[in-house]
């Protein structure tokens, strides 16, 4: 790298990021923290830090997305005076700040008396000045809002109650009392309150205020009031305002009332600041063309770069070897539209059963009040209003009374509709469909209870995506772990050049300033890890070999008393194996820090239990944070909550619906529970490698795995003799002599290097160069293979000394410093050419000539700079490489930055990337 290029840009900082580096902040890395990482970062190349949400959070917390003041920036990471250093500092480099804001919640603490505004709503009730800010239906529980904080039913708890000080004390929490009932004695005191206590297993069905997704301890603002929009915005307003932060990531617009008008009204108050959005697109699903954002935080660009390096034949086949393998019911794990289907009905049923009856109250109400809507049966909306929002394919429509109808969404419902329908039996009775679908288009009429209606239908709707595709369907379809990423679609990841280029030509024509990403907190894998994947959709065959060896040393565990189970034939077609019954699906909690245990240590909403009989706790420093799909506190099973549910009806006894034990009689090594769990491990120690998958990290996402899978064992009935057989293969078998450090895994992953490399470097280069502006997750600079949270939540490790030496002309050795050369080299680029690849950056497609030409992907942004990358670089090799293949350079001669190579016209592949499967080209001169 040439020594001009490592300058940062002195004190000069542009309007909209170049390129942002996100964060994650918490009380082990705080403002000061972030503070010394500034030089390193601005010599990087990046123009702007991306910070995790700086207000103040629940205590402890790793991620701070539970927000409990927002007057205030968090003490635990240095408070405000900290902020302002750290902006101060950033400046100084050349380096502006953008914030993450959590405008859709805050958290329900414990004790509760940390979260003000809804202390005085448990306090004065309705009447309450903070009473706007939540979205609780006081029609319900006889006015009263639903605590579902208990450990048992109320009458087993009673004990367990105190007053003392003036407030209710239940183990750690405590709870205001209303005003004139402080001499009232237990149990008579609680009658007269504002709130009720319950059993944490009534939140799925009972619970009557809103909250985020399915988590109880996250209780929704209503941002679309002025005053409280006003009144949460306030100090983020005036930090932008005094020039400490420069822009915004808005946290989850799709559950909030008006995603739209909330966001204009953040436009007017900020003038404009870069701001993006937290927007899940579906693959065909646009931004709404009126929300005035720089795009979305661009989870939809990792979809397309992720989708060029699989092999569509190869994908097709290992799914086969999978179906073959594993043999997966076809709506638990074995078709992805089934699989996804299945999921929505029981998390609809289960999980979101109080959201559903809120709907259907909603749309109760309307038809009574409108004589020409009257006579739908409260169980046909109900079945109307499921069969609807399990069909949507998107996470939810913009629609609302008096606003303009978008097609695509009128498009959706009303094919949605069309199918709704053949889930009646009596043609009249599908009325019902008709009724709430014209309800959720906003067609029936204006006012606040269609208004009301059209919102909660797409917030119930955004909640079912994410709870019934991120949260269970990819982890019960598991032929390719990296297709299941957040934005993707694993029953169609691949993406075609043609398709990646029309990606990049509308993201330039409509959204230039978008953000673009490939690892997030939030990313299920993290780039790295899904790029070693990758390659196995090149040699399916060769994965089936393995994991048959693999297999002989461990077999998977047949019914109890069998010692001679065989895994199924891959050639042959296998029929649906008996299956346990599902467990209730209640909310998830990751973990089981429970409601009335005593507080020692900072509670987390998203983290896996780690404390499991036999299993070993997370990396040392992996700090779980926050997921957009956080666990509660609220409605979780507390401490001595029983390890079995009430069976559901059907349910097989105990005795036969037990997990295999984990050792056949009479044999010695350590069995497979099942095949898919086998082949989820196996696949995951490929991703990590065999030096960082250990037990520590394998074994809590295993178990994360199969409880987020739920088909065997659940966060809230956990089956402990299947989760201590998947603890034990995890340990014994994967970290044993025959597994991550054995010969036949060494021999896969050397042979797997290659293309490893090639989509590593290949995916970093085009995120880098591509339309948009690039964030990168902490320690992505660098080689990076982590899983999801809480494994992702290591210190971050910077890479100053290694930079240094690139800098210093030492020649890359491996891949790690390969990755950082190119990551600084691009980044440095776009610092000081920000026209090159900003609005006015054109965007070119370059096509390669020869036999080869498929396994290129080129682009020329504005004419002055050429990405070129290799993809599906195991099968090159196989068809004999790139044999003459070149690529038609524009006129002039290019060099390129990271080879220091010269060229002109043609060049010949095989000379571009003889040092690296990438190359980024700039203009020397004109011809």
């Amino acid at each position: 790298m040439t020594p001009e290029s490592t300058e940062p840009p002195g004190s000069v900082r542009p309007d909209a990021p170049t390129a942002t580096y996100r964060l994650q902040l918490q009380p082990g890395f705080p403002f000061a923290a972030a503070r010394d990482a500034v030089p390193y970062l601005a010599s990087l190349g990046v123009s702007h830090l991306h910070l995790s949400p700086v207000l103040e959070a629940v205590p402890g917390s790793t991620h701070g997305y539970d927000v409990v003041d927002h007057c205030s920036v968090r003490g635990e990471l240095g408070g405000e005076e900290a902020l302002r250093e750290l902006a101060d500092t950033a400046h100084a480099h050349g380096l502006g700040l953008i914030a993450d804001i959590v405008p859709n919640h805050m958290a329900v603490p414990v004790p509760e008396r940390l979260n003000h505004p809804l202390w005085e709503v448990l306090r004065d009730g309705p009447g309450s000045r903070y009473a706007r800010w939540f979205d609780i239906d006081w029609t319900q529980h006889q006015g009263k809002v639903l605590l579902p904080v208990l450990g048992g039913p109320l009458g087993e708890e009673l004990k367990a109650l105190r007053l003392e000080g003036g407030v209710l004390r239940y183990h750690d929490h405590a709870f205001p009392l209303r005003p004139g009932t402080e001499e009232l004695p237990l149990p008579e005191v609680l009658e007269p309150q504002w709130y009720r206590l319950g059993w944490w297993r009534l939140a799925r069905t009972e619970l009557n205020y809103r909250r985020f997704f399915t988590i109880s301890t996250l209780i929704a603002v209503r941002v679309e009031h002025p005053e409280v929009f006003a009144a949460s915005h306030g100090k983020l307003l005036e930090l932008m305002a005094a020039g400490v932060i420069d822009g915004l990531r808005v946290d989850h617009p799709d559950g909030l009332a008006d995603p739209a008008g909330y966001l204009r009204r953040l436009a007017r108050s900020t003038g404009g600041r870069w701001t993006v959005v937290e927007k899940i697109l579906a693959r065909c699903e646009r931004l709404p063309d009126g929300w005035p954002v720089a795009g979305t935080t661009g989870y939809d660009a990792l979809h397309h770069i992720d989708g060029l390096f699989l092999d569509p034949t190869g994908l097709e086949e290992l799914t086969h070897v999978y179906r073959a393998m594993t043999a997966p019911p076809t709506d638990r794990g074995g078709d992805w539209p089934a699989t996804v289907r299945r999921a929505a009905c029981q998390v609809l049923d289960h999980e979101l059963a109080a959201e559903l009856d809120r709907l259907v109250r909603c749309a109760s109400r309307i038809c009574a009040d409108t004589p020409r809507l009257r006579d739908h049966a409260p169980w046909a909306l109900r079945t109307a209003l499921r069969e609807l929002l399990v069909r949507l394919p998107v996470y939810r429509p913009y629609a609302a009374p008096g606003t303009p109808l978008r097609s695509a969404d009128s498009t959706m419902l009303e094919a949605a509709a069309r199918q709704a329908r053949t889930a009646f039996t009596v043609p009249e009775e599908a009325g019902a469909v008709d009724t709430v679908c014209a309800a959720a288009l906003g067609r029936l009429g204006d006012g606040p209870p269609y208004r009301e209606f059209c919102a909660r239908f797409a917030q119930t709707a955004a909640a079912l995506r994410a709870k019934a595709v991120e949260d269970t369907a990819f982890y019960r379809y598991t032929p390719l772990l990296s297709a299941a990423e957040v934005g993707g679609d694993p029953g169609d990841p691949t993406v075609a050049p043609e398709e990646f280029h029309a990606f990049c030509t509308r993201l330039l024509r409509d959204w230039p300033l978008t953000g673009t990403v490939l690892s997030t907190h939030d990313t299920k894998r993290s780039a790295d890890v899904r790029a070693r994947l990758a390659a196995l959709t090149e040699c399916p065959r060769r994965w089936r070999q393995f994991l048959t060896e693999a297999l002989e040393s461990a077999p998977i565990a047949g019914p109890p008393g069998d010692a001679t189970h065989t895994p199924p034939q891959p050639d042959a077609p296998q029929p649906d194996p008996p299956q346990k019954a599902e467990p209730h699906l209640d909310t998830p909690p990751r973990d089981q820090a429970q409601a009335h245990a005593p507080q020692t240590a900072a509670r987390r909403t998203d983290a896996p239990r780690t404390d499991v009989p036999r299993t070993s706790a997370p990396p040392s420093g992996a700090s779980p944070g926050h997921t957009r799909h956080t666990s509660t506190q609220l409605g979780e099973p507390p401490a001595d909550a029983p390890q079995k549910a009430e069976p559901r009806p059907g349910t097989p006894p105990a005795d036969q619906s037990r997990a295999p034990q984990t050792t056949a009689p009479g044999a010695d090594a350590p069995r497979a529970p099942d095949p898919q769990l086998v082949w989820v491990a196996w696949q995951t120690a490929l991703g990590l490698g065999a030096a960082d998958a250990t037990p520590v990290r394998l074994t809590p996402a295993l178990l994360k795995a199969v409880r987020e899978a739920g088909l065997r064992t659940t966060w809230t009935e956990p089956d402990a003799e299947y989760e201590d057989a998947v603890a034990t293969f995890a340990q014994a078998c994967l970290c044993g002599p025959n597994g991550v450090t054995g010969p036949g895994f060494a021999a896969l992953e050397q042979e797997l290097s290659a293309p490893a490399r090639a989509n590593t470097l290949g995916a970093t280069l085009l995120h880098l160069t591509m339309p948009g502006v690039p964030d990168l997750y902490t320690g992505t600079e660098s080689v990076y293979r982590a899983l999801v949270d809480p494994d992702n939540r290591q210190p971050p490790c910077f890479r100053s000394q290694l930079l240094a030496d690139l800098d210093a002309g030492q020649h890359p050795d491996g891949l790690d410093a390969e990755k950082l050369r190119v990551t600084a080299t691009a980044l440095r680029l776009r610092r000081h050419h920000p026209e090159w690849f900003g609005a006015q950056g054109s965007y070119t497609p370059l096509a390669a000539v020869g036999s080869a030409a498929a396994h290129c992907v080129a682009f020329a942004r504005a004419g002055a700079v050429i990405t070129a990358v290799t993809r599906l670089s195991r099968r090159l090799a196989e068809r004999g490489g790139w044999a003459g293949t070149s690529l038609p350079l524009p006129p002039g001669t290019w060099r390129d930055l990271l080879s220091g190579t010269a060229l002109r016209g043609r060049a010949p592949l095989a000379d571009l990337f003889a040092e690296l499967p990438v190359a980024l080209l700039v203009r020397d001169r004109p011809s």
